[in-house]
């Protein structure tokens, strides 16, 4: 049995929730930005706390970027949210996950990709 202690488990199971909802509704086969306008309503539906699209500054050595990432959520001041409409999370996905939490000091991230069927499919990632 692991003892291993999920990040955030009540966090990211809220999020799920709002995410199984959306999916529920809208289905598969919109742009992303349709679903992170459904997403952003129902985040407040369900009091969960976030930034859309907030600018995360970027450096290199010592010096700050005038380039910036903007993610589609950070929820909970603490787990950045990547969405997508592909057809699968591809390993570019997943190296751009990782480099958006190094760049943002963030811990989780979850890339949800409503573009998955049957279901959405979400990839969890720890930094």
């Amino acid at each position: 049995m692991s003892t291993e202690k999920v990040l955030f488990k009540d966090e990211v199971y809220a999020i799920q929730g709002a995410i199984f909802e959306v999916y529920r509704e809208m289905g598969c086969g919109f742009l992303e930005a349709v679903y992170q306008e459904c997403l952003e309503r129902e985040f407040l539906r369900r009091d969960i706390p976030f930034r859309s699209q907030p600018e995360l500054g970027l450096k290199y050595k010592d010096a700050v970027l005038k380039q910036y990432y903007r993610p589609d959520f950070i929820c909970f001041d603490r787990i950045l949210i990547e969405l997508k409409a592909a057809k699968s999370i591809a390993p570019e996905h997943q190296a751009q996950m990782l480099n958006y939490l190094k760049a943002g000091g963030l811990p989780l991230g979850l890339i949800v990709n409503f573009g998955h069927f049957p279901q959405v499919e979400i990839g969890r990632f720890v930094l």
